[in-house]
């Protein structure tokens, strides 16, 4: 039995009190989702910025009744001290996912995305602290890793910044290192490599290339390919970053504890080989896209390559990701094949 699934048989038997803060966007849902089905009790925080009340209505009807009622929602923002101390009252662990994502965002709006995401997060720190929880959890980036060439990404080498968006992640690990040392609050942070899977808003100017992607295909819309293709990423379907969550959340050895860790699974896929395997599971739930991919200019701000080395995750939490990208694509497809038709109809 790995650590996971003994984790996810343990919490049912001694509930305790979660916060999600960014519970209606893509990846708060999923965790409001599982801990939910865990019978756990959840705070959600959301100001809706980036969230959807849809994410929230979709997980009520995945649960039972009983289950949808130990939800407590707060409509606030995290900019706001006094709605993160609202949320932080009584909470044993904290799983801080609200952010402003996405490198191009922070380049057209950097300000935006310096409130949210430093001044919200000492908030969210301050309030957490204050309240004694047991633990907190929060979203860092892959984007930390910035210039530096070396592959795979190991935690403690990093390079220069390439976007507002990253300069403001990595201040989140500076800040959880400080509250360590200065008040022995410890935290862990979790660097996200290309997160997808269902509830991931294929809409806007800022959605992801996999819900982006997809979205075109079903529509017979032309798919936009940045350079040549050979850019590569290190996908991360939803179900592992959710396990690293609960791990990260609960993890009670102190050595596991006050660090940043790689979530990912260590894989490599070229944006060339990403468009052939949605092509392919779009085919097999009876979808057929017949286009060519077009090229156009690299974007600005973006990292050539990106690939994790997930060791220490592996050593010091028991994480043990369940799926790859082909079956992780798998598993989505549907959804968003779901999500799109409904659309269009």
């Amino acid at each position: 039995m790995t650590r996971y699934e003994q984790l996810l048989a343990d919490l049912p038997k001694a509930p305790k009190t979660w916060l999600i803060t960014g519970v209606a966007g893509f990846i708060g849902s999923n965790l409001l989702e599982t801990l939910l089905t865990l019978n756990q009790t959840v705070v959600g925080l959301d100001n809706f910025a980036t969230g959807h009340q849809r994410n929230l209505d979709e997980v009520q009807s995945l649960v039972t009744p009983e289950q949808w009622a130990r939800f407590k929602f707060i409509k606030g923002d995290i900019r706001n001290l006094e709605d993160c101390q609202q949320a932080c009252a009584g909470v044993d662990y904290v799983l801080h996912e609200a952010a402003l994502g996405s490198v191009p965002r922070s380049i057209n709006d950097p300000i935006t995305t310096n409130s949210a995401n430093i001044d919200g997060f000492l908030n969210m720190l301050v309030a957490a602290r204050d309240a004694q929880v047991k633990s907190f959890t929060y979203a860092a980036s892959s984007s930390t890793y910035g210039d530096h060439p070396g592959l795979p990404k190991v935690e403690d080498i990093i390079g220069k910044p390439l976007s507002p968006y990253a300069v403001t992640k990595y201040v989140n690990e500076l800040y959880a290192d400080v509250f360590a040392r200065c008040y022995g609050f410890t935290t862990i942070g979790l660097r996200y490599f290309n997160v997808f899977g269902k509830r991931q808003d294929p809409d806007g100017a800022y959605a992801a290339v996999i819900p982006k992607w997809t979205a075109a295909m079903i529509k017979g819309d032309d798919v936009f390919i940045n350079g040549d293709g050979e850019t590569s990423r290190d996908f991360c379907f939803i179900e592992n970053t959710v396990q690293a969550n609960l791990l990260a959340a609960t993890a009670t050895d102190e050595a596991a504890r006050n660090q940043v860790y790689n979530v990912a699974v260590s894989g490599r896929t070229t944006l060339n080989t990403l468009f052939d395997e949605l092509k392919s599971a779009l085919g097999t739930n009876g979808l057929i896209y017949d286009k060519a991919p077009v090229y156009r200019e690299f974007r600005a701000g973006d990292v050539r390559h990106s690939q994790a080395d997930i060791s220490k995750i592996q050593r010091l939490l028991g994480y043990a990701p369940q799926y790859d990208i082909k079956n992780g694509i798998e598993k989505a497809m549907p959804w968003y094949a779901l999500l799109v038709c409904k659309e269009l109809h």
